[in-house]
């Protein structure tokens, strides 16, 4: 089995990455700059069994999306699940004081890249190939500071949708995960570490569940998705929350 995870190398990308990271299995971990966390992630897939494959590219461009799907196609010719976690916060703000081209950066990232990730991926899928993409509550409420990765998070749904029913006659399957807050480096990227605490404790009480979800929570939700057991489930957003959308 071969999976490509991008922004592979932390959070719920590295996660991923490392659940994947079965004996015989190829895992693709696409990073941008961090080369001690691509290396650290490396070794964790290797102690696990499984072959690390080190991709360096930027899938906020056209040319790093494309870049990161040859890598793959370099040493294999089937792909069975592409996920996609890289996230672009570096415009975090208020969308009143954001640099318009860095916005429109993060919607490369955060969203568009998918057209070029997918377009590239199709010689190597296969009947059973999965794509999932990584949203967020931001998607669907207005989150502070967050207005360079909400937006884009909900075009990235949108697109899932019309690629699911593009993929489905060929067997391909293309879904939506959605979490509500989340303790990673993209949360403590867009906030203070005393503005992510308040995020985190708020989330917890506000969660009809009496905590907050914990990262494992949604890989589980990925693996399922990236299964045989989601055959039919296509064009969907599966929210991992204990009902924290609901509010």
């Amino acid at each position: 089995m071969t999976i490509l995870v991008t922004g592979g190398t932390k959070g719920l990308g590295r996660e991923t990455a490392l659940r994947f990271a079965t004996p015989g299995n190829d895992v693709f971990v696409n990073y941008r700059s961090d080369d001690a966390a691509a290396e650290w992630t490396a070794a964790e897939i290797r102690a696990r069994g499984a072959v690390p494959h080190l991709v360096r590219a930027d899938v906020g461009t056209i040319a790093g999306a494309r870049a990161a799907v040859a890598a793959v196609a370099d040493v294999t010719d089937e792909l069975g699940q592409l996920v996609h976690c890289a996230v672009d916060t570096g415009t975090a703000g208020p969308i009143l004081e954001m640099d318009p081209e860095g916005f429109a950066r993060a919607v490369q990232c955060n969203a568009s890249a998918l057209i070029p990730l997918v377009q590239s991926a199709l010689p190597l899928f296969r009947r059973g190939s999965a794509v999932v993409f990584v949203s967020s509550r931001g998607s669907q409420a207005v989150v502070p500071g967050y207005g360079a990765v909400g937006p884009p998070k909900l075009l990235g749904e949108i697109l899932i949708s019309y690629l699911a029913v593009e993929l489905a006659p060929l067997g391909v399957r293309a879904n939506t995960v959605a979490a509500s807050t989340l303790d990673t480096e993209a949360l403590r990227a867009v906030l203070t570490d005393a503005e992510a605490e308040k995020r985190l404790a708020r989330a917890t009480e506000l969660n009809p569940s009496g905590r907050r979800v914990e990262i494992a929570e949604v890989v589980d939700a990925i693996e399922f998705l990236c299964s045989d057991r989601a055959t039919m489930v296509q064009g969907q957003r599966l929210n991992v929350d204990g009902g924290f959308y609901l509010r």
